[in-house]
């Protein structure tokens, strides 16, 4: 039976422009990194809290995506933080804008999302 979520896979048109992004600006940590010389990609496995994983990867020339929360397919994905506000300063800090807060009207909590380098919403979910 599923237990939980074990990770999220990205596929990025700029790898170290986005590993920058997750590691340095979002403050995630290395896991592990590897070439896989066969397919000419980057594989760098980042860790959130102990708890999650994102698998980051590089590819030759990917297609393109429609990217926005509200476009057919995977949505988005979203972090809980404890303080929203101090997370949009500290995204502020690293000059990614975010959009304005919305509330959620079913659960009265507040939210925002933000865009990674390939334009990947991401939300940011206050607990």
């Amino acid at each position: 039976m599923i237990t939980g979520i074990h990770h999220i896979a990205i596929i990025c048109s700029n790898y170290e422009v986005s590993k920058h992004f997750y590691t340095e600006k979002l403050g995630f940590k290395v896991i592990r990194e590897v070439y896989r010389k066969e397919r000419d990609s980057y594989k760098l496995d980042l860790e959130i809290n102990g708890l999650y994983q994102i698998e980051l990867f590089s590819f030759p020339n990917p297609p393109a995506r429609t990217s926005r929360p509200e476009a057919a397919g995977l949505r988005h994905i979203a972090f809980g933080v404890d303080d929203l506000d101090a997370m949009i300063h500290k995204l502020n800090q690293q000059n990614i804008t975010s959009e304005p807060i919305r509330i959620d009207e079913f659960t009265g909590k507040r939210f925002t999302f933000i865009a990674d380098p390939d334009d990947l919403p991401i939300e940011f979910y206050e607990k």
